[in-house]
């Protein structure tokens, strides 16, 4: 069986541990080459040397266009290309709008929206040097409708949505696609405090697997029509809301 990713170069960024380190797994299993992205470079390197030769590890402050153009120059050089970047890094701040404070909103921002935006950048003239290629911005379902507590997040994560529809009609002249992956509640080290989750079709929470499967997909030629869309995996959480059981009277069909 050929695997899917076979000969491809990806960059995930926020890669030391949680999804994205699934995701660095996952590619590497289906025949990529890696670059892995984090500010959490003990985490970071233990990764990438878990994961051998085909993943190499670099440290990456997404909010700094220098750290991001050292990534792909790793990439190409170790390499000898780039065809896929997955901008995976984000934080999320938990506090109500009346508590919430402009420093916190300018670093949520800086992270989760202009990081992604400084990937995207760095990144483009080695993808068109390949011949085109396959960007994955990790968004939310928190980018598809709003949410309670999270101001900047949620702002942000509508602002990766709209930044990848116009990257996708700008860039698909040079054959690159980008789309968005819009996860619900997901067991990672960064929800592990969270104990409410929004109510959802499914009876568990996800995984990073469920995630890593689109990505998976996205970065591989079988999406090649697929661009400047949102993937929602999210075990129903925006298909409605949940009705309370209603209990069937006896004898009734």
């Amino acid at each position: 069986m050929v695997s899917r990713l076979a000969g491809k170069v990806v960059i995930v960024s926020g890669a030391a541990r949680g999804m994205g380190a699934r995701h660095a797994e996952r590619l590497i299993g289906e025949g990529a080459q890696v670059v892995i992205g984090d500010v959490l470079a003990e985490e970071g390197r233990a990764m990438a040397e878990r994961l051998g030769p085909a993943c190499r590890y670099v440290d990456l402050d997404v909010t700094d266009p220098e750290a991001w153009s050292q990534a792909v120059e790793l990439a190409v050089t170790t390499y000898g290309g780039l065809h896929g970047l997955v901008n995976n890094a984000g934080i999320c701040i938990f506090q109500e709008i009346e508590d919430y404070t402009l420093e916190q909103w300018d670093r949520e921002i800086a992270v989760n929206l202009t990081g992604t935006f400084n990937g995207i950048k760095a990144s483009l003239p080695a993808l068109k040097e390949g011949g085109g290629g396959s960007i994955v911005n990790v968004s939310s379902v928190g980018g598809i409708q709003g949410n309670a507590a999270v101001p900047g997040y949620t702002a942000s994560k509508f602002g990766v949505r709209g930044l990848t529809k116009a990257v996708a009609l700008s860039l698909g002249r040079w054959n690159i696609r980008c789309n968005s992956v819009h996860p619900g509640f997901v067991e990672t080290p960064m929800t592990a405090s969270v104990t409410n989750p929004a109510p959802r079709a499914t009876t568990r929470t996800g995984t990073p697997d469920d995630i890593s499967n689109i990505v998976l997909y996205l970065l591989s030629d079988e999406s090649e029509y697929a661009t400047g869309a949102e993937f929602v995996i999210d075990g129903g959480t925006l298909a409605g809301i949940l009705p309370k059981p209603v209990a069937v009277p006896s004898g009734s069909v």
